[in-house]
């Protein structure tokens, strides 16, 4: 299994969500949690590096993204840096 964390801000984003992108969110990570950071089945996923990675979890306007980074691979430990509008996304 994979421990998930999130940054500081990103905590403050996510509390902010719509319901409904809050709980997309949610079936992600528990998914990342269990089977890994590869997601190759969520929309628009992709590998941004090595170890960061991002997939939208609500298409439509406005879309909403997820990014997180395999911080540790030997122990799965996963960060989630940024959660909200594709506007903002730091790619």
């Amino acid at each position: 299994m994979w421990q998930i964390g999130f940054s500081p801000k990103t905590a403050k984003q996510f509390k902010k969500l719509p319901k409904k992108v809050k709980d997309a969110a949610v079936l992600l990570l528990s998914e990342i949690e269990h089977e890994g950071p590869i997601r190759g089945s969520w929309s628009k996923y992709s590998k941004l590096s090595k170890t960061k990675h991002h997939c939208h979890i609500k298409k439509g306007r406005p879309t909403y993204v997820i990014c997180w980074e395999v911080v540790d691979k030997k122990i799965k430990i996963v960060e989630v840096y940024y959660v909200g509008t594709h506007e903002k996304t730091p790619y």
